[in-house]
């Protein structure tokens, strides 16, 4: 069999002459009648083969080929015509002028499309993934994702953080999401968990005394997914030994600035501006806000103050706000139906009902103009600098709902108005999050990031009766609008710990049995310390521009959490389940009652 020499990305004129062998796949076959030109591709770019008519049965060989074939093909490297050269492509001013041709494995005409753009559905993509790894398109992702590993795993080498793995099979811990659970086949009865994170460990590895640790962790959520998750996942992990919050910070934003370096050549200023949590929600209505365009909230309460008109003066009075976004120079495009519309948008994310001012060339008018005074909307529109051709959208209700239907509709406006730069990167930290957060779902008070995060101690005697209030020392990196990770400086004392614990309804008992390694270790002393996690499939897809992060994920699952490919998950044999001491029920039809 013939050696491949060299790559079809790397040849140039400056190889004329010379004697190479390339292998790879049919990209597209021209015959032009007498004269065959192949393209044959690899991961690293195409290049031009020519079969002469004069070597009649290489000729007739390769006149054989289509699109796919993998082959291997020997030749000298000739210059193209002038005419026929393409400098805009590495390889586009040569050809190779074949000798000699082994067709190494013949192909079925694809499912889907490769060489070329295409609308094929993403069922079909992902059903015949290993296609669809073969396109331009994924194959750039998945290598940019190589990029930046290598570039991460550099800057911590270099900065003295050791890689360690930790355990996959692990013991199931509350953490947020649930568990996916691994039955043991040597424990009868009981199970191992896979990790949602390698939180707890991390910890320990501070405790052990390696002051810095990092890796590309994976990490599993068995939770309902949407277009932005999946139920495995990597995660850029870390964790440092005595430090605070602006440590941390620090080493994340030279990480990230690193690979934005190494990978698009583009330069992060530093350091990064941060934003208390409070601001972010209530300016932005968002807790990871876009900063790539300046549509904001602005809090216009105080010109209802005392208004007649009932249902906001209802609001106001129960502690409610009414905020207000404007829109620059679209009044004109809203119409009714298109307001109608927006206002049905408000509505997904809790709003009651959308109110409107518009500045147009017949002047000022408010939806609800008629149930304030004229003095109202006029306030409005000078806090909101409104000029002609201007439209607002108002919300009322509490400030919560206030904020992230605004919020909602903040970024909505700006994709559908084009006001976005896709070509900017606008990075930000947002510190001091709520440490809890109340469920309706659970009737208590849960972790709004993990129960492992250090509360401000200063609010947690203040505000022991309204853990709502209690801030943690926790922060997200945000980039155009994604949370792009997230960590804290983490408890290292027993008794806080056991407090947070509490707080959160974890009775004694529960805590021994789920965390009683944690706490024993927390008896021989612990080093103050923090860390966070960088989602590694959405850094990568905000580098590539990818909307979803499947694409920029060699095998991802749908987001009914299977894997078309594979048919995952699969029904497995009984022999398998008897070893586990394991039995499925067997959901029974009810008949409907008459």
């Amino acid at each position: 069999m013939l050696k491949r020499t060299h790559t079809c990305g790397e040849l140039g004129i400056q190889n004329e002459n010379c004697q190479v062998v390339l292998s790879g796949w049919v990209d597209h076959v021209r015959n032009l009648g007498g004269i065959l030109f192949l393209s044959l591709r690899d991961r690293y770019g195409k290049t031009q083969l020519f079969f002469s008519p004069e070597k009649k049965e290489l000729y007739e060989k390769a006149t054989l080929l289509h699109g796919e074939d993998v082959i291997t093909v020997k030749g000298t490297v000739n210059a193209r015509p002038d005419e026929a050269r393409t400098k805009s492509d590495p390889t586009g001013e040569v050809e190779i002028h074949v000798d000699d041709l082994e067709v190494l494995s013949k192909a079925e005409t694809p499912p889907i499309y490769i060489n070329i753009e295409s609308n094929t559905s993403e069922e079909q993509r992902l059903n015949y993934r290993y296609l669809d790894l073969r396109t331009k398109k994924m194959q750039k992702n998945i290598l940019m994702r190589n990029d930046v590993t290598h570039s991460v795993r550099k800057f911590f080498y270099e900065n003295d953080f050791a890689d360690i793995e930790t355990p996959i099979l692990t013991a199931s811990t509350p953490e947020g999401a649930r568990d996916f659970l691994v039955p043991s086949r040597l424990k009868d009865g009981k199970f191992y968990a896979l990790p949602q994170s390698p939180q707890l460990f991390k910890q320990l590895l501070m405790v052990s005394g390696f002051d810095k640790y990092y890796q590309i962790a994976k990490c599993f959520r068995d939770e309902d997914l949407r277009a932005d998750r999946q139920l495995e996942f990597s995660q850029i992990d870390y964790e440092m030994s005595f430090v605070d919050e602006n440590d941390v910070m620090d080493i994340t934003e030279k990480m990230v600035a690193r690979v934005f370096k190494d990978v698009l050549d583009i330069d992060i200023e530093l350091p990064l501006a941060k934003m208390d949590y409070e601001t972010a929600m209530n300016v932005y209505g968002s807790d990871k806000p876009d900063l790539r365009f300046d549509l904001k909230l602005n809090d216009v309460t105080e010109y209802f103050t005392g208004t007649d008109f009932s249902i906001i003066a209802s609001i106001i009075e129960s502690g409610g706000c009414v905020k207000a976004v404007k829109l620059p120079g679209k009044a004109s495009e809203y119409s009714r139906k298109k307001i109608s519309l927006t206002e049905d948008f408000v509505k997904i994310y809790g709003a009651k009902g959308l109110m409107n001012i518009k500045y147009d060339t017949a002047g000022i008018k408010a939806s609800f103009g008629k149930n304030v005074d004229v003095t109202v909307v006029e306030n409005i529109v000078k806090a909101l600098d409104m000029v002609e051709s201007d439209i607002a959208f108002l919300v009322a209700g509490d400030r919560n709902t206030v904020n992230i239907a605004l919020g909602a509709l903040r970024g909505e406006l700006a994709k559908k108005e084009n006001l976005i730069d896709e070509n900017q990167f606008k990075l930000l930290w947002v510190v001091k999050f709520p440490m809890f957060e109340y469920s309706e779902e659970d009737d208590r008070y849960v972790a709004k990031h993990h129960p492992f995060t250090m509360p401000y101690l200063e609010d947690l005697e203040k505000y022991a009766d309204s853990p709502d209030k209690i801030r943690a020392k926790a922060y997200d990196i945000v980039l155009n609008g994604w949370e792009l990770g997230g960590g804290s400086i983490r408890i290292h004392d027993r008794t806080i710990q056991k407090k947070v614990f509490e707080m959160l309804n974890i009775n004694d008992e529960e805590q021994e049995e789920k965390f009683g390694f944690l706490l024993n270790a927390f008896r021989y002393g612990v080093p103050p310390h923090g860390g966070c996690a960088l989602g590694l499939a959405r850094f990568v897809a905000l580098l590539a521009k990818e909307e979803y992060i499947r694409d920029v994920i060699p095998f991802p699952k749908t987001t009914t959490g299977t894997c078309l490919m594979t048919d995952a998950p699969s029904v497995v044999s009984e022999k398998q389940l008897d070893e586990l001491h394991i039995s499925v029920k067997k959901e029974t039809v009810k008949e409907e009652s008459k």
